[in-house]
């Protein structure tokens, strides 16, 4: 997949930012189609398998939490990056965004340009993560299978939301090493994704709330260690 042929899904019920989004992403070459309802999004996400989705939160007909939610179960959509793009920062509203299994979230208002760079750094990472050859991690009592994206842990089938296995999958590649939040960000989200520290919290939180808090230690002033 290259950047000038990525397809892109805009989801908003505001017109003004549609057709602003709209404009500079065409502007990089990017195929892309509007949507401005969770309900219209869900539909043409199916119909045209769009590489990336920008998603709104608060919306008429279907929000964005439960559009999320319906298109992470559809197989046709494995692969697409889906991004919420929202005026809302609280804490509550991010965690909702990634419990329904979004990969990462953009906060307006944004600088066009920003959002550009923000939107070629989420292209750039799924193309590596289309590169990344299959292979199979065993640690303890967890299994990490990067192939088809799940997890075994004592015995019971796991599928992480994207970011949430990345970070697992970084951290268990040295067990006992403590790493620092910038190589945990450079890594996982990339060099020019606009994300701050809460970010790794949040993932850390869910990712203890699955396999227990006694396989992460937090290293206060630095980062994050797999210890198990």
């Amino acid at each position: 997949m290259k950047d000038a042929k990525a397809k892109i899904l805009l989801v908003d019920d505001e017109p003004d930012i549609l057709e602003i989004v709209s404009y500079n992403l065409k502007n990089e070459g990017y195929q892309v189609y509007t949507a401005e309802n969770g309900d219209e999004a869900v539909r043409k996400a199916k119909k045209k398998k769009p590489d990336l989705i920008i998603l709104d939160v608060m919306m008429p007909v279907m929000d964005g939490i439960e559009a999320c939610e319906k298109m992470r179960k559809m197989s046709e959509l494995d692969e697409t990056i889906i991004t919420f793009f929202t005026a809302r920062g609280e804490d509550y509203s991010m965690i909702a965004g990634f419990d329904a299994g979004a990969d990462d979230y953009i906060t307006k208002p944004v600088k066009p340009r920003v959002l550009v760079s923000k939107v070629k750094s989420l292209l750039r990472r799924k193309e590596n993560t289309e590169a990344v050859s299959s292979n199979i991690l065993k640690i303890g009592d967890l299994i990490i299978d990067r192939d088809q994206y799940k997890i075994i842990f004592k015995k019971e089938e796991m599928i992480l939301p994207r970011k949430e296995f990345e970070l697992l999958s970084l951290l268990t590649t040295k067990p006992g090493k403590v790493f620092k939040r910038e190589e945990i960000l450079d890594v996982v989200w990339g060099n020019e994704v606009i994300v701050g520290g809460r970010t790794i919290d949040v993932h850390i939180r869910k990712l203890r709330e699955k396999l227990g808090d006694d396989c992460f230690k937090t290293v206060k002033g630095v980062g994050y260690k797999y210890v198990k």
